[in-house]
């Protein structure tokens, strides 16, 4: 599995795991699927593709497995819609690696021990990544820390399968991710696979990420969940178990989210609100009120389904919008 493409099919995941892709297309906040939240797909599948509509197993598995694809793998002219409809431009993964070292700079104290940067590439320090930190932080401390990528698309901040610009496919041991660092420190650091899945799993349950369309957040849920599969199969010389992989698919379907990052709401569920007021002649009157967070740009006020996240050290959920002072 871990000499996949850059193309995660999704076709291999319903085969793989039947259940799992219906989890990856979870929507926590709505209790539905996520949406569509483009009208992209509309010209060539049809309506059933369209903008508010749930992204359904069936439109996307066996004569349609190949409709969702990395930006890398789509034609030139759908890069350029996607740059014309949503400013859809991804960051090259050099820059995600200088941008995550400056991240890892300031908790370490020093420079980033991950890597070394070159001209618009990086070539990896194969030491073990030096713990305790002179500050006395632990490996377990920077497993736990909280990390989180805003308008994610993929999410190539938080795991570099494949180079965003390219698509080739990066080497397990030279990836730069916040989430692939965490990987590493704890296949370091741990022996049995009891003990590497647990710390694992609180790797995931500290790295968050929220994108407006929908195709771009399952391929970001999706390059996570391998990015398990990849870093696991190259400590141990074989795959996880199915519970394992349902445990990290359930994180994912809380922790990357669909929201509109200017609202804190899912895509287009603001509303308008009509209220009939009874007239003295037996008919109404029928008064509109436009949703007061559209209308005062107030993301606390905005009437469309709050975006909900989780907090698993607590084992507590709670709105978005609520990390947000008024």
């Amino acid at each position: 599995m871990s000499d996949l493409g850059t193309d995660i099919l999704e076709n291999d995941i319903l085969n793989r795991w039947p259940d799992v892709l219906e989890t990856l297309l979870a929507d926590q906040s709505s209790q539905r699927n996520i949406i569509w939240a483009t009208d992209t797909y509309v010209s060539r599948y049809g309506e059933a593709y369209s903008f508010d509509n749930e992204i359904l197993v069936e439109q996307i598995t066996g004569d349609h497995g190949d409709v969702i694809k990395p930006r890398s793998v789509k034609s030139k002219e759908e890069q350029e819609f996607r740059v014309r409809d949503r400013a859809e431009v991804f960051t090259p993964s050099w820059i995600c690696n200088v941008q995550n070292n400056l991240v890892d700079s300031q908790w370490f104290g020093a420079a980033s021990p991950f890597n070394t940067e070159t001209e618009k590439e990086w070539k990896a320090n194969t030491a073990p990544i030096p713990f305790p930190t002179p500050t006395g932080k632990t490996w377990q401390d920077y497993v736990a820390d909280i990390r989180l990528e805003i308008s994610c698309g993929e999410a190539p901040y938080l795991a570099s399968r494949y180079d965003t610009i390219t698509g080739d496919i990066i080497p397990v041991l030279e990836r730069i991710g916040l989430l692939d660092r965490k990987l590493r420190v704890v296949s370091e650091n741990t022996e049995t696979v009891d003990e590497w899945e647990k710390s694992a799993k609180k790797a995931y349950q500290s790295i968050y990420g929220y994108e407006w369309q929908g195709d771009n957040l399952l391929l970001a849920r999706e390059n996570l969940l391998y990015t398990y599969v990849d870093f696991f199969t190259a400590k141990f010389g074989k795959e996880p178990t199915k519970k394992a992989i349902r445990e990290i698919a359930t994180i994912l379907s809380w922790n990357l989210w669909q929201m509109d990052g200017l609202k804190g709401v899912i895509p287009n569920t603001c509303h308008d609100t009509v209220e009939e007021i009874p007239s003295l002649f037996g008919d109404s009157d029928k008064v509109v009120t436009r949703c007061k967070g559209c209308e005062k740009d107030d993301i606390h006020k905005h009437n469309g389904i709050r975006c909900m996240i989780k907090d698993w050290s607590a084992r507590k959920t709670f709105q978005f919008v609520d990390l947000l002072k008024p």
